[in-house]
């Protein structure tokens, strides 16, 4: 069940990072809402995952399978360019949640 609430603080984290770009500094109302409410909900599944699942694994896997599906929306999405830096950058978050996720596993 762990695993569950973290997939959803991560969709949720995904999300309103996503709006946050649409909210024009926070000058769109609806985009605005959708990124406070994203995060509220998504800081709440990561408490909730906390019970079940180590801090170290949650966050790594949080914050790294997060940033990696924002970096893919701002190359689908936004056309931000893909360099060879870039990719190197998400494959190395990657294997970082992969060695932290190994290493805490019992």
């Amino acid at each position: 069940m762990g695993y569950l609430t973290l997939a959803g603080a991560i969709a949720a984290e995904v999300a309103a990072t996503t709006a946050m770009k649409y909210s024009d500094g926070f000058s769109r109302l609806v985009p605005s809402l959708v990124t406070v409410l994203g995060y509220v909900v998504s800081f709440a599944l990561l408490a909730r995952t906390l019970r079940t699942v180590s801090i170290g694994t949650a966050y790594a896997i949080w914050s790294g399978v997060g940033t990696a599906t924002v970096a893919a929306i701002g190359l689908v999405l936004f056309g931000e360019g893909l360099t060879v830096a870039r990719v190197a950058g998400i494959v190395l978050i990657v294997g970082g949640v992969v060695v932290l996720s190994l290493g805490g596993a019992h």
